[in-house]
């Protein structure tokens, strides 16, 4: 059973940074590409950043050199640096393996102007 755990999200002012954090199970983690999403009020849920299991990153253009993704394969772990928060950004984000039906409770991110 896939299980797919985000965490670390919380409410930010504009400027500031969080890293959310996604623990997995129930896979072959270090086999899978990765992803983080975000869905905000009103919009479709986007990739905003994915890396592939040699650890390859690829990021949306909205947030490109603001966001870095990174992964430890031995403790199924992927992670998401956030920088220069912008309101924008605001939405629940979402960790998922590539590709996959599956998805978790996500964690919500507030960046307040």
């Amino acid at each position: 059973q896939v299980q797919l755990v985000e965490s670390g999200g919380g409410l930010v002012q504009a400027g500031g940074s969080l890293r959310l954090s996604c623990a997995a199970s129930g896979f072959p983690f270090a086999l899978k590409e990765m992803g983080w999403y975000r869905q905000a009020p009103g919009k479709q849920r986007d990739l905003v950043a994915s890396i592939t299991w040699r650890g390859i990153p690829n990021y949306a253009d909205s947030v490109k050199g603001r966001f870095a993704i990174s992964r430890n394969n031995a403790r199924n772990t992927v992670w998401l640096q956030m920088n220069s928060l912008e309101p924008e950004d605001t939405a629940i984000y979402y960790c998922r393996k590539i590709p996959s039906l599956d998805w978790g409770q996500g964690t919500q991110v507030t960046v307040s102007s």
